[in-house]
């Protein structure tokens, strides 16, 4: 029970709730989407999906063990621009000489509950073991699937700065992470990290909490401008207008790393469905994209490699490259387009 509690986190202080109070997407004690965003569809509601989801589905899960390359993180070469995807919506990037981890979950769960939503087969490689030295830690909110408690724990001596929207730096906090390591900012707020790199909070369509406390932290995406690149990193959103508002303030974009993934029709506004995302791309004028939040745990009832098959049919549909690496794939950020990814997920069917 003392553990659970640990991984909870911390709801945000009086003087930063003080300070929330005064801005526009901070509302009665809750953060704000910038359009009504209702948890599910009219008419749905939470006792009727949970009846549903006991209905056996098949292959939501994959029946054998998932492919990956086992990429050394720690000797890649200092000049190279690389992309690695670990599954769901955990990559490390290192570009410019600087390196990024975003949304790491590695304990094997996307749940405080021991034994529950458990990781794919072969989607579980990566532990905090393997990550070099980071120097920007980036949270896009505070759901269990994207903040894990015992991986950035295990991470902390490895982390130079955490990056993360308003109220998420409260969890780090208790968990004794030192004032001085944490930025918080809001939509649209901007950090100059060193010199031709600059990181910009952008809007989501999503929601936070870890367990009842909905919204009392911020969800984001972000924008990464490097010295060479121009990076939108996505985050968990639903379909919104933020994407045009995001392509004509910060793209074009070179690559745009993009929830899809653990959808239903049932909750349209939260998750993206698969025929918005070529939508978001061309919005935020992407030039490639890689599909994320799919292939490590299963949080939705589709099928588990649907994503997959859809962006990749969608984008061929709509004459705009995609990146679809293999977990632990290196993604050379200098050659996007240059690639023909296989699409390894039809030989796991």
């Amino acid at each position: 029970m003392k553990s659970l509690k640990k991984q909870l986190g911390q709801f945000p202080d009086e003087k930063r709730k003080e300070y929330f109070s005064t801005l526009p997407n901070y509302l009665n004690g809750r953060f704000q989407n910038i359009l009504t965003t209702p948890a599910l569809l009219e008419g749905e509601s939470m006792t009727k999906l949970l009846l549903q989801s006991l209905c056996k589905i098949e292959n939501t899960s994959p029946k054998t063990t998932l492919p990956f390359v086992e990429t050394d993180l720690k000797n890649l070469q200092p000049d190279e621009n690389v992309l690695i995807w670990f599954g769901h919506s955990s990559y490390f990037i290192q570009v410019d000489g600087k390196t990024f981890l975003i949304d790491p979950v590695f304990s094997g769960n996307a749940s405080p509950m021991p034994g529950s939503i458990k990781a794919f087969q072969g989607s579980d490689y990566y532990k905090p073991e393997h990550m070099p030295e980071i120097d920007f830690l980036l949270i896009s909110h505070d759901h269990w699937d994207h903040l894990d408690y015992k991986t950035v724990q295990q991470l902390k001596d490895k982390v130079g700065k955490v990056i993360c929207g308003l109220g998420t730096g409260q969890h780090f906090e208790y968990w004794g992470w030192t004032f001085d390591t944490i930025i918080e900012k809001n939509w649209w707020e901007s950090i100059d990290i060193a010199e031709g790199f600059r990181i910009t909070l952008t809007p989501a369509r999503h929601f936070s909490g870890r367990l009842l406390n909905r919204n009392i932290s911020l969800w984001t995406s972000f924008v990464l401008k490097t010295p060479s690149k121009n990076l939108f990193l996505g985050g968990d959103s639903g379909y919104g207008n933020h994407f045009t508002e995001i392509g004509e303030k910060f793209g074009p974009f070179d690559l745009a790393v993009m929830e899809n993934g653990q959808y239903n029709e049932k909750w349209p506004y939260i998750h993206t469905l698969p025929d918005q995302l070529m939508k978001e791309i061309k919005e935020l004028k992407a030039q490639n994209f890689i599909p994320v939040h799919n292939s490590k745990f299963k949080l939705a009832q589709h099928i588990w490699y649907e994503p997959l098959e859809l962006a990749s049919k969608h984008a061929e549909e709509n004459n705009i490259p995609v990146t679809l690496p293999m977990i632990g794939e290196k993604v050379n950020l200098d050659q996007l387009g240059k690639v023909n990814w296989k699409k390894w997920w039809e030989e796991y069917k």
